[in-house]
């Protein structure tokens, strides 16, 4: 069965946002393990709700282990799920487009 890309698309700065958000564990040196075990599980049910489907189950996870594990928090879950996301729309518009002109 194949996967419908769903039309909405995030906006790019809330995906930028979200990123630096997971990034400022890396200013406060003791208290950043603490805040991401408050921000890894909020981290993976805000990007289920942005991206959904399968996307959002697999990114999701991504990005909950992401932010659970020490070193990996630079890692801009959002912004790439993002430029992916775009770029899958716009494969699946062109499909469209070349199958409506045959």
């Amino acid at each position: 069965m194949k996967q419908s890309i769903t039309t909405s698309l995030p906006p790019i700065f809330l995906c930028i946002l979200l990123d630096l958000i997971g990034c400022l564990s890396f200013t406060v040196p003791l208290l950043g393990d603490f805040t991401d075990v408050i921000w890894a599980p909020l981290s993976a049910i805000i990007y289920f709700s942005m991206f959904g489907g399968r996307m959002g189950r697999i990114g999701g996870a991504f990005s909950f282990l992401e932010e659970i594990l020490p070193f990996t928090d630079i890692i801009p879950t959002f912004t790439i799920s993002w430029f992916i996301k775009e770029n899958a729309m716009k494969k699946a518009a062109r499909n469209k487009i070349c199958m409506e002109k045959d």
